[in-house]
């Protein structure tokens, strides 16, 4: 039975692992460094028992950058359940605040990756993992301001446990787990419906044996579920960043990718043809915090199934110029075209900080691809190819930053 967390609150400095973190990891991954020499040392400091809790948390997540994702959860399965509370580097001696987010053991995707958006805003980190099983720690570190990072789908075992605890919290929760959970891809398009100007296609969930009975049985996807047609979208239940993301023209094209999955559950949805006149497809990221939409990043390419990644937007000048312009008349171009739609589904969403990825249809529509709370919002991008991108990041870490500040202080006056 987990104690009530305003009997909990004290000095979390006695079991506070450091480590290196998200952040720094993933960054030195994107600029190709070598991370096995580090991996190395740090299971050498496993081998001799040197290694502490922040070292093995840190090892977990280079073996997923390193492409071993079952090593790593294997080794976080195994520190977090001795050791829960971590501590991110900060850059000020003295921190001006002091965050708890609310994390669930899963893979490098699955909580915010919110340390991204405060590596220089001289407010400290502290990451609790909430386990399944496990007591939160006593006391309850101290904080200013809690936020839950823990994805939707995959996460309501901790999403439970938080939401239980989250009324008697001693201070201001952000994101709180309710409205994290509305973010699954078969909630999503129910609670988004009716917006004026907003195309989101409903997402089904489906098992395996559903989906094989479709070619044998002749049946359609409409037959299956009144809102779904071919071609279609389909992904395993959990995936990210595209893995397992495929188009089904037709009812034998189920058979060929089932064959080439070993997952038992999947989304499925309407295909949205979503290039624009001159061919090509546009995928946009927006956060927005408190409320407030910002652009985040623009790809643009030949073919649907876009990511940043795989865009080629630092092979193309011109693509990289568009990129530059969305972001610099977004608040007068974009937003604005959409304003009714996006400020439709933030309030509906409710939460302080969600991403969306997202296109505009051939009606000139918002389409949305996913909402979500644990999208990859970085300033890792080349200064040189990419000059107009850290001004955009700083207006989206500083207002991020300004949210926490603005939030614990409410809580304090509250509180007195």
């Amino acid at each position: 039975m987990q104690a009530d967390p305003n009997e909990r609150t004290g000095n979390s400095e006695q079991f506070c692992a450091d480590r290196i973190g998200f952040a720094k990891l993933t960054t030195m991954a994107f600029h190709g460094t070598d991370l096995r020499p580090m991996r190395d040392d740090l299971m050498a400091k496993v081998a001799d028992g040197t290694a502490t809790a922040g070292d093995g948390l840190d090892l977990s997540l280079i073996a997923q950058l390193l492409g071993d994702k079952q090593t790593g959860l294997s080794i976080q399965t195994e520190v977090v359940a001795f050791h829960q509370l971590f501590r991110s580097s900060c850059v000020a001696p003295i921190p001006k605040l002091r965050v708890l987010a609310l994390a669930a053991p899963i893979d490098m995707g699955g909580n915010t990756p919110i340390e991204f958006l405060l590596e220089e805003s001289g407010i400290e980190l502290l990451t609790l993992y909430v386990v399944p099983g496990i007591d939160m720690p006593f006391p309850m570190p101290a904080h200013d301001v809690a936020i839950v990072i823990a994805s939707s789908e995959e996460c309501r075992d901790a999403l439970r446990i938080i939401d239980e605890m989250a009324p008697s919290w001693p201070r201001p929760m952000l994101n709180p787990p309710h409205l994290v959970c509305n973010l699954d891809r078969d909630k999503l398009h129910h609670l988004l419906s009716g917006i004026e100007g907003l195309d989101i296609p409903a997402t089904l969930w489906a098992t395996r044996a559903q989906l094989s009975d479709m070619p044998t049985s002749d049946l359609s996807l409409s037959e299956f579920a009144a809102e779904l047609q071919f071609p279609a979208i389909v992904r395993p239940r959990g995936s990210h960043a595209g893995v397992g993301l495929a188009k089904l023209d037709d009812a034998a094209a189920i058979s060929r990718y089932l064959e080439a999955r070993p997952e038992q559950e999947f989304f499925v949805s309407r295909f949205v043809d979503y290039a624009s006149e001159d061919g090509l497809f546009r995928k946009y990221r927006v956060v927005f915090v408190e409320g407030r939409p910002y652009a985040c990043h623009m790809a643009i390419a030949g073919q649907w199934d876009i990511w940043y990644l795989n865009a080629g937007m630092s092979d193309s000048a011109a693509k990289r110029l568009e990129e530059e312009t969305f972001m610099r008349t977004f608040d007068i171009g974009f937003a604005n075209r959409h304003a009714t739609a996006l400020s439709g589904m933030a309030e509906r969403i409710g939460l302080d900080y969600f991403t969306i990825d997202c296109a505009e249809n051939k009606r000139g529509d918002l389409l949305i691809f996913e909402a979500d709370n644990t999208a990859v919002v970085h300033n890792m991008d080349s200064p040189e190819l990419f000059p107009y991108k850290p001004p955009q990041m700083r207006k989206i870490f500083d207002a991020f930053a300004a949210m926490l500040c603005a939030r614990a202080g409410r809580g304090q006056e509250h509180a007195a």
